[in-house]
């Protein structure tokens, strides 16, 4: 169907052609289609940029041909159709308007009306965690993550990044699991909590910084309680990829389960995550007010059950990475 408006009227702008268009919005509303599905289809209809605004609704949704629904304003150079109420739908083709323009913007308003009307169930009340797991599940289409944007108060086109931790932090949260989801402009210094920190995103894709909070808090433990997604480079992918069965089985990993299994073990593998942290021994010791022979000590007890030095760079390459795989298994 992609650019079947452009073929059309490349062959003429009749009435059987213009009889198609208006069968197109026609089976969307006889269908009761979604809002995303509306957009969607329109703008691989007509081969350009579309969309519908019903800020009564907090309704913003665009779209164009082989692209995701998301949230835009009304491009300058748009064709624009004013509803009732005061929403609109809009067509924003780059080139001259093309015959069947003016049909398809017709079309497309008298399906936005129908099926705004048909997609207006109640959502919850204002403030209701309800509202920010609706704007977090990544099963919602864009039409309702936008609403209860607009009943949150906040712009599907502004930018907020999403926090995952397992405590209280400021901001409208809501308790997903094990884990408080939290959106955000600032992340809030709050000593000794673990925070995963989502990327700033559109509002309208707060499911994406998410998802991407959720690993990054996989990758927290005492020694680093705040993990930003944008800077795991990476380590992004591989949380995403590997499982905690494929962790268990490498040999690194093993040796450091035995490490802390030992007495004092908890003290050996928090002087390891201090290392990698710090850089040096010295500077590991001050952080985890230890005497500097007695992080020494530990560290060659360390050195003897992982088979190779800790205190090199390619070693300590080698462990961070372990360490990191480790915390992705026990916060999976």
């Amino acid at each position: 169907m992609k650019g079947l408006l452009l073929r059309l009227s490349g062959l003429d702008a009749d009435a059987e052609n213009a009889v198609r268009v208006i069968g197109f919005f026609d089976r969307l509303i006889t269908d009761r289609a979604g809002l995303d599905t509306l957009v969607r289809t329109t703008a691989e209809l007509a081969g350009c940029p579309v969309g519908l605004c019903a800020p009564g609704q907090g309704v913003s949704l665009r779209a164009a041909p082989g692209s995701a629904v998301t949230a835009g304003p009304v491009p300058a150079r748009a064709a624009v159709r004013v509803l009732e109420g005061g929403a609109e739908v809009w067509v924003a083709r780059a080139g001259a308007p093309v015959p069947l323009d003016d049909m398809l913007l017709e079309r497309f308003a008298i399906a936005a009306a129908v099926l705004l009307n048909h997609s207006s169930v109640p959502l919850p009340e204002l403030g209701d965690p309800a509202l920010v797991e609706l704007v977090l599940s990544g099963g919602v289409g864009a039409a309702e993550r936008s609403r209860a944007l607009h009943l949150l108060g906040i712009s599907a086109t502004s930018r907020l990044r999403v926090l995952a931790t397992t405590a209280d932090v400021p901001g409208r949260s809501v308790v997903l699991g094990n884990v408080r989801a939290v959106l955000t402009v600032d992340v809030p210094d709050v000593p000794g909590v673990r925070i995963g920190v989502g990327p700033l995103v559109p509002a309208i894709e707060a499911d994406r910084s998410w998802q991407a909070a959720a690993q990054a808090l996989r990758y927290t433990a005492d020694v680093e309680p705040v993990v930003w997604w944008e800077r795991l480079g990476g380590l992004a992918l591989v949380a995403e990829r590997i499982d905690q069965a494929d962790i268990a089985a490498l040999d690194d990993v093993r040796a450091l389960d035995r490490l802390a299994a030992e007495p004092h073990g908890a003290d050996t593998v928090a002087a390891l995550d201090a290392l990698c942290a710090n850089g040096s021994v010295r500077k590991a010791a001050v952080v985890l007010h230890r005497h500097h022979s007695t992080m020494t000590a530990r560290l060659a007890r360390a050195e003897s059950v992982l088979g190779f030095e800790v205190d090199s760079a390619g070693g300590r390459f080698r462990l961070h990475l372990a360490l990191l795989l480790r915390r992705l298994r026990d916060n999976a």
